[in-house]
């Protein structure tokens, strides 16, 4: 590996194989065209598959949950999105998201008024189904991701591989991240619009790698603003991003600067909040559902995994479970941060990510299965460098979100884009790190990866095939939480560990100091 300006320069092997070579005779930017091409086809095909909530009554899914904040939004006031009223019942999917996520909604909801009105319409679009209506709100993910979440993937790319050789390996990680099956299944067939809030990551991501710490500032803060579970991330940016600043001639001065984004950033999206104290309370308090409880459903993380032995909730007051769940998201994240503070490296930020958002989807309070997407993002990001734990969480990732997606009728799109991935994952003339080819399992090792592997296979076929116990019904989906749980917290351990392995790169902080 090479380094320019804090660049990553990947050296590729001169045998590339042609599957992929072609891809990238006329260069990366055509065989990103060619890829996100065929990744948003597989999108569309998606999108005719089932969704949330799907004729479900009263309430729905989360379908009608993003509907409904489209309705609110363009019929209300924006002081009144988030406050509880005749005309804004909070109990029916009542706004908790960010003020990015309810002016996204506000847009959206203009397209949808002006070509289906019925749809939109105060108190009557409750539930609203229509074949037209349903096109129009699949379209508005799909010009999400093809606006936010494209464009950031071909930045990063841009920002983190520069081949000097053959290219081909940068094709195929174009192809594994815009491919992902868990966001496709879960932004266009569960339906989320997890491709804006994950997309400005990845600008961000991008920007801290050419080395613009104010645009990263100011599009992790967009992050934050549309999902506050960005927050996942929140340690890897800020200690990677002081680390820097320490290590520049005026430390305080950059300080000030990024400080200065951040704070102007937050005032022009809050700024219809600004009023009063009051209202910024009142968006806050929608924003920590801490009524929900510390978990939700059987989300494979330590509290929901633990409460099989420990019940959490009845032992301990929700205060008590807060100040616990602060206390070890914090002190897992820490070995992370500090080692971006004292060592800031482009390569070490990427492996921070995943720490900081495995810190977070472990022990922070009131997690659900679908957060596994932000440790999965900074995964996908290191598919050239670790492959096979990319592989491996995705595998088991996938399964996690099996049961709700089971319940959404998703079960042959999940098939579909499993096999999908896995095709590309290994196809010829992939990535192979000089790592992964030396690495020799042992007998004992390889056993245990083929009984886990096959396990999982088994346990898809058992939670759709067969009955459950009478005295226990959630017995399947405690045994894919206990599973995948096991395989989460070991890939933690070995990435916060991969982590304080990596070099410190004293080069680029010289290069830095020169430049400054």
């Amino acid at each position: 590996m090479k380094h320019k300006r804090g660049r990553r320069v990947v050296d590729i092997d001169e045998n590339d194989d042609k599957m992929w070579a072609w891809l990238v005779s006329n260069g990366v930017g055509a065989s990103f065209l060619c890829i996100s091409l065929f990744a948003l086809l597989v999108r569309v095909a998606v999108s005719f598959h089932s969704y949330s909530g799907a004729g479900n009554p009263p309430k729905y899914g989360d379908f009608e949950a993003q509907r409904h904040w489209m309705e609110i939004t363009i019929n209300l006031l924006a002081k009144e999105w988030y406050c509880n009223s005749t005309s804004n019942d909070l109990s029916y999917w009542g706004l908790d998201y960010p003020p990015l996520t309810a002016y996204q909604s506000y847009i959206h909801g203009l397209f949808l008024n002006s070509v289906l009105p019925d749809s939109v319409s105060l108190f009557t679009s409750r539930g609203h189904e229509s074949y037209l209506g349903k096109l129009l709100m699949r379209w508005t993910v799909l010009s999400s991701d093809i606006l936010v979440f494209f464009p950031a993937v071909f930045y990063f790319i841009v920002a983190y591989a520069r081949p000097t050789k053959g290219p081909s390996h940068i094709a195929w990680h174009i192809a594994v991240i815009l491919l992902s099956p868990w966001l496709i299944i879960i932004d266009h067939g569960h339906f989320q619009y997890n491709c804006i809030s994950l997309g400005l990551t990845l600008g961000a991501v991008a920007a801290i790698l050419s080395n613009r710490e104010l645009v990263a500032c100011t599009l992790f803060c967009c992050a934050l603003n549309h999902k506050q579970m960005s927050a996942y991330y929140a340690p890897a940016f800020f200690c990677h991003i002081l680390g820097r600043c320490l290590k520049r001639r005026n430390p305080i001065l950059e300080v000030a600067k990024m400080g200065i984004i951040v704070l102007g950033t937050f005032a022009v999206i809050w700024w219809p909040y600004l009023h009063s104290l009051e209202s910024c309370l009142q968006v806050l308090s929608r924003l920590a559902p801490f009524e929900r409880g510390i978990y939700e459903d059987y989300v494979a993380n330590f509290w929901c995994t633990t409460s099989v032995l420990i019940k959490w909730k009845k032992l301990f007051t929700v205060q008590s479970l807060k100040l616990l769940s602060l206390s070890a998201t914090t002190l897992s994240a820490l070995p992370s941060m500090i080692q971006q503070i004292r060592t800031p490296s482009n390569q070490g930020f990427l492996y921070a990510l995943l720490n900081s958002s495995f810190s977070f989807y472990l022990f922070s309070f009131q997690v659900h299965e679908k957060s596994i997407l932000l440790p999965l993002l900074p995964a996908s990001l290191l598919a050239l460098e670790e492959p096979l734990i990319y592989g491996w969480l995705t595998h088991f990732g996938m399964l996690s979100m099996f049961p709700l997606l089971c319940r959404d009728k998703l079960k042959l799109a999940y098939i579909a884009l499993s096999a999908l991935f896995t095709l590309v994952y290994y196809a010829p003339g992939r990535r192979q790190h000089s790592r992964v080819k030396q690495y020799r399992p042992s007998i004992l090792k390889s056993s245990i990866i083929i009984a886990l592997i096959l396990s999982s296979l088994v346990l898809h076929v058992v939670y759709v095939a067969v009955n459950p116990p009478e005295r226990y019904p959630f017995l399947f989906e405690a045994i894919i939480m206990l599973l995948c749980f096991t395989q989460f917290a070991l890939v933690a351990v070995y990435s916060n560990t991969k982590q304080w392995m990596i070099s410190d790169e004293p080069s680029l902080i010289d290069k830095e100091k020169k430049w400054l």
